[in-house]
């Protein structure tokens, strides 16, 4: 599933070409876009994992790209496309680009008295990518459910948004924090060091090109994630894999690296 910095890669890239442009075709399958033909951007954004056009009358395109959601954008306006197909979900096309939104699950046209009780965007903790990391009300939330394991924690887009698996057991392993333990096991300072290390780590990745979080291009993409069976690259211990939360999403860790805290008095 594409995580914030992606979503957030995709809204810089369509405010560039679209923001402040008259769009001159819109389609979908979905939702009656083609009605804002003619209508302008006004604004491309990303809340946590969601994508969101908003145009000159208020109204706002929402798009969840999941696991197989894909983004593309052309350059000059295309109003009739021989690769038009099915897994088409929308298009958006201005006299200078043309944004096409393919296989996506999610796709709402709101209006804007629907923004504010939106179930989704409604309920979305501070996004980790936010311009100002709003760091004491995450922290906030994650202690309101101190039994929760601090990976299952990370997951919660009512929580905080925006990081995803890759994130979650990337930063959890440069912070040296396990993936299993309580958030109550956990100090401020702790659980402040494995926010703000998955909020770098995914800011280093709004650009284009692969996504790394070691630095450098030489050796593995990742320090544990998708990397079970092979060597720790701080310790040589075996990286392993283990599911967790009801949904049994993948976590990566070092057993060494990440031991189970004391438990607290």
């Amino acid at each position: 599933m594409p995580e914030g910095d992606v979503i957030h890669g995709h809204a810089a890239r369509l405010g560039r070409v679209f923001v402040g442009q008259r769009l001159v075709h819109c389609e979908s399958r979905r939702v009656p876009l083609a009605e804002l033909t003619g209508h302008l951007v006004r604004e491309v954004r990303a809340e946590g994992k969601n994508l969101l056009v908003e145009f000159d009358d208020g109204r706002v395109l929402r798009t969840h790209l999941r696991m197989h959601g894909r983004i593309r954008v052309l350059p000059r306006a295309h109003t009739s496309l021989k690769f038009r197909g099915p897994s088409l979900v929308w298009m958006l096309a201005a006299e200078h680009a043309t944004a096409l939104c393919f296989d996506a699950p999610t796709v709402e046209l709101l209006r804007p008295n629907e923004l504010g009780t939106h179930p989704v965007l409604s309920a979305l903790g501070p996004d980790v990518l936010a311009p100002e990391l709003a760091l004491g009300e995450i922290l906030s939330r994650l202690r309101a459910e101190p039994e929760r394991p601090l990976g299952s924690a990370l997951l919660d887009q009512g929580l905080l948004s925006g990081i995803g698996n890759i994130y979650k057991s990337e930063s959890l392993f440069l912070a040296r924090l396990s993936p299993f333990a309580p958030v109550r096991a956990f100090t401020d300072a702790e659980l402040e060091r494995v926010v703000r290390k998955a909020r770098e780590l995914m800011r280093r990745n709004l650009g284009p090109g692969r996504r790394t979080t070691p630095r450098g291009r030489i050796g593995p993409v990742h320090w544990v994630y998708e990397r079970q069976g092979e060597a720790c690259l701080r310790c040589d211990a075996m990286v392993r894999m283990q599911r967790q939360d009801p949904l049994a999403r993948s976590t990566y860790y070092c057993p060494e690296c990440q031991p189970e805290p004391a438990p607290v008095p």
